[in-house]
């Protein structure tokens, strides 16, 4: 006899929840919205524009431009500095980071004498200079301390984009001393110099090689010399010497060291190590930031005392220099992406890498310090708050 087996009943498919539907409709919708209004818009919007508003769109801002303040911990000496994920602070009572809506993600409630705040795109690091205390904020926590023990003493912290941290220490051995630290907080390499002062040190932006400023004395007289030392080996792979610069800052790009001295901007191309550089002659330097993609930006005066009367564009792609006439008192000043700005006692102004005035805001709260996310947004504080400036429009 035949058994005719019993099909089984078929599984009732469980549809997904209409909320679940609709919030991803939703969430769709917005994207197709944002790419229709890229295509409709691109004669006024760029890459920058759509960045600034995926990044910022859960923020409120007001017809400004600005989001609502955020209270900070404050203290003297403020510095302030923009990362991807937030703010960091560093001022005479400690570091602290905050989220971008102001939500305190961690803190280092500590007196610095000396309080110094580096910062790339990713990572800051606070330190006292002078003394033995360093903190590194990353990922939306304090990933890295470090202590100095004995004698020791930071001279210099700079990090990179990916988190790697040079560290450039007087030590009682030495008359100098640098380390590299990777993104874990693991040390990668120790260098001691006996024959010449260590004073500044860089890691490059693949982390293959880290750019040693050294300062001393030959025959009385004194000299400059920058070092390139592969993470992997204690002795240099390239040397350029700076003559009788007084190294003032240092930073470390794809392809290119920046060296700032007090009379000159120095720029190191790394595959040939050819040097090209631009004289601030009959001009005094008044301020530098090397924070923007492969430009440097200065403020010069034509006085030793007095403030700036010319900001200066320097391209490190092919040396030519853009320049506009100030008027007024610089507060501030930052540079970051393709962008730069300069921050007065009534307003704010933007500009491309040319010196074009893409946005400007008015009566800025009072603001006192600034700092430029890449997008082109605008992070400012005052003694007690701090909040975004989102350009609505513009490059």
């Amino acid at each position: 006899m035949d058994v005719k087996e019993k099909s089984p009943a078929p599984k009732r498919v469980k549809k997904p929840n209409i909320l679940v539907r609709l919030a991803a409709l939703a969430v769709t919708t917005v994207l197709i919205l944002g790419a229709l209004a890229l295509v409709v818009y691109r004669d006024t919007l760029n890459l920058n524009t759509f960045k600034r508003w995926m990044t910022y769109r859960s923020l409120e801002t007001s017809a400004t431009g600005e989001a609502a303040p955020f209270p900070h911990a404050g203290g003297g000496k403020l510095s302030v500095a923009y990362l991807q994920d937030g703010v960091v602070t560093a001022s005479a009572a400690g570091a602290h980071y905050y989220g971008l809506d102001g939500e305190q993600l961690a803190e280092e409630v500590i007196s610095l004498d000396n309080p110094v705040l580096d910062a790339s795109r990713t990572t800051a690091v606070v330190y006292d200079a002078g003394n033995q205390s360093l903190f590194v904020f990353r990922n939306s926590a304090e990933s890295f301390r470090l202590t100095l023990e004995g004698s020791n003493d930071l001279l210099s912290a700079r990090v990179s984009d990916g988190g790697w941290l040079a560290v450039t220490a007087q030590q009682s051995r030495h008359k100098g001393a640098v380390s590299v630290y990777d993104s874990r907080g693991q040390e990668v390499i120790g260098i001691g110099l006996t024959t010449a002062f260590t004073v500044d040190a860089a890691v490059s932006p693949d982390h293959k090689t880290v750019a040693i400023i050294t300062m001393g004395q030959e025959g009385g007289s004194f000299f400059s010399r920058l070092l390139l030392f592969p993470v992997n080996q204690k002795e240099p792979s390239a040397q350029v010497d700076l003559g009788s610069l007084m190294v003032l800052d240092l930073d470390y790009e794809d392809g290119l060291i920046w060296v700032l001295g007090e009379d000159r901007l120095m720029m190191i191309h790394t595959e040939d190590m050819s040097v090209q550089t631009y004289s601030f002659s009959p001009s005094y330097l008044k301020g530098c930031s090397l924070g923007g993609d492969g430009f440097a930006f200065l403020l010069t005066g034509r006085y030793r005392s007095g403030g700036a009367t010319q900001a200066i564009v320097i391209s490190g792609a092919d040396h030519s220099a853009r320049s506009i006439d100030l008027s007024g008192q610089i507060l501030d000043f930052a540079a970051g992406g393709e962008y730069c700005a300069l921050l007065y006692g009534s307003r704010l102004v933007l500009y491309d890498q040319t010196l074009t005035q893409y946005a400007r805001l008015d009566n800025p709260q009072a603001a006192r310090k600034l700092d430029l996310a890449p997008n082109g947004s605008a992070l400012l504080a005052n003694d007690q708050q701090a909040w975004l400036y989102i350009p609505q429009q513009g490059t």
